[in-house]
């Protein structure tokens, strides 16, 4: 990214933003593009930087979005200097001192996104124009992602997706001002395929129910492109509506589709109560095609498996992160979370309290707070000691790439923490794709927008 980036490139166009549910965009008034002088947006004036979170507080991902905000107010509180430090004593980058982002104290304001587009872009707007925010992180819901990146990029500001799993969010949707350190659905169905034919077999016919909006979309089309080339054969696929609750009409038609593994494309909230449905149906009882009949949940969380109890034993899936892993990040992180709340993190805390770090980090290393200066410093940017292994923050389109977690429900567990075993280490060579792959096209990252 060149110097001349640095300067603000016209006017934004006005017309449709891609989201789901966006028509059109935002617009801006008054000094929220920031004043003149500051050449950029919300550029910090005082002894204080102010970082916005954006988590579902309300909605079926709510539990997600309770964990991601504990994750934030520690980070803060290390970055500020309190606490034992966390990952600040194992990032590789040594740029960060806990005397706050270069020296000023860190603070923060908060929204509901309810997990819905409009409500997350309303409060994302708000933290940026009312209160500030110089960034704004969070969000467990792909959809809200896309929406809250495209409006960051509007406004000028750095966007840290929190728990965003959708191919499109670094795909067609991707952005100059967003950034994710969450891996995605392609990674997810590259690492879980091989587990599953190992286990199953590669004659298998697969049903999928999945979530009605863009990270299910392409979370069924990863799962199918990767288990297909194995030699699974897809009998159906079934949308389902997000604020769905009870799905029994959807899994009856499963018993006499001739399928024998079932996909449950859902998360959060969702798939607690599927895959609860699908167990009183009697589907791991059942027995098709000569064969044990089998449920698959690509994308996993401690908290969905809390959620769902004994009905998850047995079942394979896929995480970014878990709070088993012995590296020096992982078990810090862990340290500090659990001395502060009393219980292991998640996933989408720990992607959550990493992306914070990493952009105080950025803004350190750069020497600024200007948006640019640190997507340059992201850009091409490998760390490690945070948790995941060595990573790269990939310049082309502003994904992680690391090491992919393949779990499976514990059946046996120690405590009502010890829900889930990680049965497979995937490297990162085995998920890595090309940026130009034919999942991530249509859209361009385009450049950085400092807002003024």
């Amino acid at each position: 990214m060149s110097k001349s980036n640095f300067t603000r490139r016209g006017v934004l166009k006005t017309g449709a933003v891609a989201g789901a549910g966006l028509a059109t965009p935002t617009l801006f008034t008054g000094n929220v593009w920031a004043e003149a002088h500051s050449g950029f947006t919300n550029a910090p004036t005082g002894d204080t930087v102010t970082l916005g979170f954006n988590v579902p507080q309300t909605g079926p991902y709510a539990d997600e979005g309770a964990d991601e905000l504990r994750a934030f107010e520690l980070a803060v509180e290390h970055l500020n200097g309190g606490g034992d430090g966390g990952l600040l004593n194992t990032f590789s980058s040594q740029a960060l001192e806990g005397n706050g982002i270069m020296g000023k104290k860190v603070a923060y304001v908060t929204g509901d996104t309810q997990t819905k587009s409009d409500a997350a872009r309303a409060s994302a707007k708000s933290m940026i124009e009312k209160d500030g925010a110089i960034m704004i992180s969070g969000g467990s819901s792909s959809g809200v992602a896309v929406a809250v990146q495209g409006l960051c990029q509007e406004a000028g500001v750095i966007f840290m997706a929190g728990l965003t799993h959708s191919n499109d969010t670094t795909g067609k949707d991707k952005k100059a001002n967003g950034f994710r350190h969450f891996f995605n659905a392609y990674m997810s169905g590259a690492a879980l395929a091989p587990v599953l034919a190992k286990m199953y077999g590669n004659d298998r016919k697969a049903y999928h129910l999945t979530a009605d909006y863009t990270w299910g979309w392409t979370q069924e089309e990863s799962i199918i492109a990767a288990t297909e080339a194995l030699g699974w054969e897809t009998v159906n696929t079934v949308k389902t509506p997000l604020a769905q609750t009870d799905f029994s009409s959807y899994i009856a038609p499963v018993l006499n589709s001739g399928a024998d593994v079932l996909v449950l494309n859902h998360y959060g909230g969702n798939m607690v109560n599927s895959l609860t449905n699908a167990v009183q149906f009697g589907l791991r009882e059942k027995q098709v095609n000569g064969k044990n009949f089998e449920i698959v949940v690509p994308l996993y969380s401690r908290l969905m498996a809390r959620g769902a109890g004994e009905n998850v034993k047995g079942i394979f899936g896929s995480t970014n992160w878990h709070w088993s892993l012995q590296d020096e990040g992982s078990k810090a992180f862990v340290q500090s979370f659990g001395t502060k709340y009393g219980f292991p993190p998640s996933q989408a805390a720990h992607t959550c309290y990493v992306q914070t770090l990493l952009y105080a980090d950025a803004v350190a290393r750069a020497g600024s707070f200007n948006p640019c200066a640190v997507a340059e410093a992201l850009e091409g940017f490998e760390f490690d000691g945070m948790g995941n292994g060595k990573t790269l923050y990939r310049a082309e389109d502003h994904q992680c790439f690391k090491d992919v977690l393949v779990v499976k429900g514990k059946e046996n567990p120690t405590s009502e923490f010890d829900l889930l075993e990680v049965v497979e280490v995937t490297p990162v060579d085995q998920v890595t794709y090309e940026p130009d792959h034919p999942m991530f096209a249509g859209g361009a990252l385009g450049e950085c927008n400092p807002g003024a």
